[in-house]
């Protein structure tokens, strides 16, 4: 048995520890191997030499995204506990002080894993982008926060942003209203997005203009989007002739990404989704990126990675 001690300064201690010490306890947990006993000047780690390291490093990583102005909560203790277990924490503190862009009120936003890192990356890079992957892994936030980046840096002219309009089909005329109305709900979450990228004011002002377009996917048939940066979300819910029409829709100076959750797909039994056709086609394409985010890349509250994992666990 070995003991090691690391100091902790007063001002980091709150944060580590957790409202009623609930980080402390979540990373006893996690390692229950090892005995944490805090004292005034930080924590004793106890137990074998190989688990009081490891515990060790995960506390110093903690702390060293405190410094940087993370938030540390059971998702990002978790975050930060596979990244060692996977052999790539050396790498933590630097991946987050990437900011990629910053919303309307100021606040970075930042890769959190190491899968989001790559997605960013790729969207930077490509001309066309597939993202596939699970709920909470922040496909089309980061999307959207790199559409707003490009248009601040007046790489692109427009903002272009598109879903495929209901579940099973894009039959808007049992709902209730007009066209807008109709729409409205299945494209609200990229509405959300780009409010907090733009603010609502100025937000509201760039879709008066239709330089920020959000429209179905239907509506871009026949289209040729030139100095856009076009976002296509949901695509698992896109037939092979809809993601078809949608790629050939790129024109000069635009940059595309696509993205969905090929485990989530509502189309009719028996019609093959766009988005896993192609992923399957486009695999070795210049220009082409494909990136495949998993449950580790999982962002939002904790049980949304245990329930992707049990539903995973069924196919």
């Amino acid at each position: 048995m070995v003991t090691k001690t690391i100091k902790i300064t007063q001002n980091i201690l709150p944060t580590l520890f957790g409202v009623y010490d609930e980080n402390l306890r979540f990373i006893q947990e996690l390692l229950p191997n090892v005995r944490i006993i805090t004292n005034a000047d930080g924590l004793s780690i106890v137990g074998d030499s190989k688990a009081c390291n490891h515990c060790l490093h995960l506390i110093e990583k903690l702390i060293s995204l405190i410094v940087v102005g993370e938030t540390i909560d059971r998702a990002s203790i978790r975050r930060v506990e596979q990244m060692l277990i996977d052999k790539c924490g050396d790498d933590i503190l630097p991946m987050n002080r990437q900011s990629i862009a910053a919303t309307a009120h100021g606040k970075p936003i930042v890769c959190k894993t190491y899968g989001q890192r790559e997605y960013v990356d790729k969207i930077i890079s490509s001309s066309l982008t597939l993202g596939l992957g699970p709920a909470g892994t922040g496909k089309t936030f980061l999307a959207v926060a790199m559409a707003a980046t490009a248009f601040k840096k007046k790489q692109v002219e427009r903002i272009i942003l598109t879903r495929p309009a209901i579940e099973a089909g894009e039959r808007l005329g049992f709902l209730p209203g007009d066209m807008a109305q109709k729409v409205d709900p299945y494209l609200r979450p990229l509405f959300d997005a780009l409010a907090e990228m733009f603010g609502f004011e100025a937000y509201q002002k760039l879709l008066e203009r239709g330089i920020i377009e959000v429209a179905p996917l239907a509506f871009m048939r026949g289209r040729t989007l030139n100095n856009a940066f076009v976002i296509l979300d949901e695509a698992q819910n896109a037939t092979v002739s809809q993601m078809k029409m949608f790629l050939t829709r790129m024109g000069a100076n635009a940059k595309m990404v696509v993205n969905g959750d090929p485990t989530q797909i509502d189309l009719p039994d028996g019609t093959k989704s766009g988005l896993r056709h192609a992923a399957s086609v486009l695999t070795g394409i210049e220009g082409v990126s494909i990136v495949t985010l998993t449950e580790k890349d999982v962002v939002r509250h904790e049980l949304v990675q245990r329930i992707v994992n049990a539903y995973e666990s069924l196919t």
